[in-house]
């Protein structure tokens, strides 16, 4: 048994004045003995809206059972989980980005008001994750992440390998008379054969994996499937663990430290993971009150090669990799290139907790998915910033996604203001091979809550089309093609984007890290004009557009009078 030495829960059970507390406690059935135990807070994400989060309870009960056998009392709430899959393509993903926020925000007020003394996170997708993350540091509170795990991928056909980020292609391809729509409805009976994070490397299983490379997790936590037996033992563990870092007033600001963010992009750019992640790890770095930028960004991603093989832009489903060794696996290649003294919540380096993981598997002869340092997949990193004249501030492209004949483009702007409008242009045959499309107030302000342009990008990938899309909006993780997003500052407080007209000319080098608009600066000047913000809506999303600073920062809200 642990006992309780100035903590948090003492102000609910020390004390005279502390009667009422103590009443309360013990009408949850609490007796006397437990109120010298601390109080672990299990933030748990489920919800029956979404396959990422569906099977969290069964983990639940088992970090329950490891915070009792380690002296501790389980005490549960639940956080929203936005399912980006289903809020695609429509006004309901103005609320995804957004909903970070709120999840922070919800897990701080309950862990303050109640005096919790230590936190278990339980989640899974893509904003639920860094959300979590962010109220971890804002608390620091000793904390553990346990994420929900992926799903293992479908299966029809010729898909051995199917995905989420597969069906928006293929409503591509059936609009382009490639497929048939009876094999287009089979398909969307396979793709998600259960619960978990989407199979592939998007932005939940890229937030998971970033999880245990921030040192935030057990090894092997982030790309544990699912539904195995080894993610509830490592669920339960955790649980126990929770306890200790309590006794060890270990905290995630002790954790995530610039070094530890540092470490996160290596990971990230080896994974090729997603473009939200940059937005994700900035805010993180501000709630950990600590420096990160786009340069450091850019400055890791020209040194750190890209060796996962993954989908969407790759072969493999997340499963394969955690099959291959994981995030273990990978930080092991990455030996030289991070600093392996970082603490993790095991209490050890997270060079020292990734090798007794590794150490403790299974031999691993495989190098299919997780590619020697030696022979990457691409010699640079899987993320990509871009400036220039269309994004001073600058904007993000997802290198691992492209294919080598795109990497120089130059055409015709196609602006739209609305992402709709330009899925409409596009079925509708509207769009010219090589025009670059531009969709803009779709920013953090502009959209507002800097909506997915997934809908779009996967129809044109489906249609095998290689048009650009520029946006001051996001892409999905599971985006392909010239897909540029994060443009900044965006076209909703004057950024280059609003000046776009229909035949401008836009150059994208990536090589060279520019994005440009061919149009001399005097033109641009007489274009200046008020920015045509969408009209103003009720409730959270105009409070949103009202705080939110730019994605160069990572999309956190700021107070009113910054």
């Amino acid at each position: 048994m642990t006992t309780k030495k100035n903590l948090p829960s003492d102000n609910l059970s020390i004390g005279s004045e502390r009667t009422g507390h103590r009443a309360l406690l013990f009408g949850l059935g609490l007796n006397r003995g437990d109120l010298q135990k601390p109080l672990i807070g299990i933030a748990n994400s489920f919800t029956d809206l979404v396959p990422g989060h569906i099977h969290l309870n069964e983990l639940s009960a088992v970090i329950r059972e490891g915070i009792c056998a380690a002296g501790g009392i389980p005490r549960e709430f639940h956080t929203l989980a936005v399912c980006d899959g289903l809020a695609q393509g429509h006004s309901g993903m103005g609320y995804s980005l957004p909903s970070r926020e709120v999840i922070a925000d919800t897990i701080e007020i309950m862990a303050r008001a109640h005096c919790l003394d230590g936190l278990v996170l339980l989640c899974g997708c893509d904003k639920i994750v860094p959300g979590q993350l962010m109220a971890a540091l804002r608390l620091d509170l000793p904390t553990i992440l346990v994420t929900g795990g992926c799903m293992e991928a479908g299966r029809h056909g010729s898909y051995d390998r199917l995905a989420l980020s597969n069906m928006r292609e293929l409503a591509g391809a059936a609009a382009a008379g490639q497929i048939s729509a009876a094999e287009l409805a089979a398909c969307e009976e396979a793709a998600i054969p259960g619960a978990g994070s989407c199979a592939m490397l998007g932005t939940a299983n890229t937030m998971s994996c970033l999880g245990e490379a921030l040192g935030m997790t057990l090894p092997g936590m982030g790309a544990s499937p699912a539904r195995s037996a080894f993610k509830a033992r490592l669920a339960r563990a955790s649980g126990e663990r929770a306890v200790s870092l309590v006794r060890e007033n270990l905290t995630p600001r002790s954790i995530i430290t610039r070094q530890a963010l540092l470490n996160a992009i290596a990971a990230d750019m080896a994974l090729g993971g997603s473009t939200n992640s940059i937005l994700h790890l900035l805010a993180l770095a501000s709630e950990a009150k600590t420096k990160l930028s786009l340069e450091d960004f850019d400055q890791i991603g020209s040194s750190v090669p890209h060796l996962c093989d993954l989908l969407p832009s790759g072969t493999y489903a997340l499963a394969d990799f955690f099959h291959e060794g994981g995030m273990p696996a990978l930080l092991h290649e990455l030996d030289p290139l991070i600093d392996k003294s970082a603490i993790t919540v095991s209490g050890l380096g997270l060079g020292r907790a990734g090798g007794q993981f590794l150490a403790s598997q299974p031999r691993i002869e495989s190098r299919r998915v997780i590619r020697p340092l030696g022979s990457p997949l691409h010699p640079s990193g899987g993320l990509v910033i871009l400036r220039g004249s269309l994004a001073p501030e600058g904007a993000v492209v997802k290198l691992s996604a492209l294919a080598k004949s795109v990497f120089v483009t130059e055409g015709p702007a196609r602006p739209f203001n609305l992402m709709e409008d330009a899925v409409t242009a596009t079925l509708e045959g509207r769009i010219n091979e090589g025009d670059i499309i531009i969709v803009r107030y779709e920013g953090p302000k502009g959209g507002p809550g800097m909506r997915e342009m997934h809908m779009l990008s996967s129809i044109l990938r489906g249609m095998n089309s290689a048009s650009a899309v520029v946006t001051d909006g996001r892409f999905s993780g599971s985006s392909r093609g010239l897909c540029i997003g994060h443009v900044s500052p965006e076209a909703a407080v004057g950024g280059p984007l609003a000046l776009v007209e229909s035949g401008d000319r836009i150059r994208i080098d990536i090589p060279a890290r520019k994005i440009d608009i061919l149009v001399p600066q005097s033109e641009l000047a007489l274009r200046k004009q008020d920015s045509p913000l969408k009209p103003a809506r009720e409730g959270i999303l105009e409070r949103y557009r009202t705080l939110v600073a730019s994605a160069s920062e990572g999309a956190i809200l700021r107070p009113a009078d910054r």
